[in-house]
């Protein structure tokens, strides 16, 4: 098995690393109102330049934030959706920089005879 470049971690103690955007649908699916509230997300690293948490909210649905400190992002937003939670989460921390991860290229691979 490979390195670990992020964990989730619910308030119930529940931990996975490098979670697939199943797990994470299943974390946050397991949230409650009285002893398992939120979700975090964050790098397995000592300096840690971002995370995202997902809470549950008194009124119902959940309590989105994504906070990255090297690209100065912070944002909050509310859904009722935990697939489109767990989908934009697995989308988001995709894109992080991860130290010791391979880099990710891009660009228009063509087949050459």
């Amino acid at each position: 098995m490979g390195a670990a470049y992020y964990g989730a971690e619910s308030e119930s103690g529940d931990h996975i690393e490098d979670p697939s955007e199943d797990a994470l649908f299943m974390l946050i699916d397991d949230l409650n109102g009285t002893d398992n509230t939120f979700v975090v997300i964050q790098p397995d690293q000592d300096d840690q330049a971002w995370f995202t948490s997902v809470a549950v909210l008194d009124e119902g649905g959940y309590e989105v934030v994504r906070r990255d400190t090297a690209r100065r992002e912070h944002d909050v937003t509310t859904e009722t959706s935990i697939d489109q939670i767990a989908r934009d989460l697995t989308i988001w921390t995709a894109a992080r920089d991860f130290p010791g991860r391979p880099t990710q290229h891009t660009g228009n691979f063509q087949n050459t005879p």
